[in-house]
């Protein structure tokens, strides 16, 4: 399953053409790897990571200084992997990639899963480059057996797993519609 660029552009119209162009190629290698291989599944990827991305205009974490802080030090930062020191981890391993990822330890998993080391841990702004900002959202994917859940049209638990909660639920849903429209996708009665 491969998506084009104008299908792309129709599921996101806000990307642009530009964007489109450079983020197909690195979606359809994606999605070839994390087996995100039927039009189910890819429609539910692309709703989510197009609602977590802006349309694929932002593949780093918005906020300055003082919002990264609550990933540098107490309970949100050591759940994250992050060392318990004001150290500028918050800001080092904010959410990168289509799907945030976020976290000292998310950078390892996905490091490990991407290069088979832990080079992400020392150069983090790969993620921000659209073929790994598309392979970790991949992997997130995977790792969480999303696929499952695509497979069975349990969006808003997709939604829960990926934000915590149902933030731009309304978008995200609009989008899926959209995706599964371009891409063929029978919606139940």
């Amino acid at each position: 399953m491969e998506i084009t660029k104008e299908q792309l552009l129709q599921i996101l119209p806000n990307a642009g053409s530009q964007r489109a162009a450079q983020f197909t190629p690195a979606i359809n290698g994606a999605v070839r790897r994390w087996a995100i291989n039927t039009p189910k599944r890819l429609a539910a990827f692309l709703a989510q990571v197009g609602h977590e991305s802006g349309h694929l205009r932002y593949v780093r974490e918005l906020g300055g200084a003082a919002y990264l802080a609550k990933y540098d030090t107490g309970r949100l930062a050591e759940r994250l992997g992050n060392t318990p020191e004001a150290d500028g981890d918050g800001q080092l391993y904010r959410g990168r990639g289509l799907i945030q990822i976020t976290g000292r330890y998310n950078y390892q998993m996905a490091s490990i899963a991407l290069f088979g080391d832990a080079r992400l841990l020392k150069e983090p702004w790969l993620l921000e480059e659209p073929d790994w900002a598309v392979q970790s959202a991949g992997w997130f994917w995977f790792s969480k057996e999303l696929n499952t859940l695509a497979d069975a049209g349990e969006f808003v638990r997709i939604t829960r797993i990926i934000n915590g909660g149902t933030n731009g639920l309304v978008e995200r849903r609009e989008l899926w519609a959209r995706a599964r429209k371009v891409l063929g996708v029978e919606v139940a009665a």
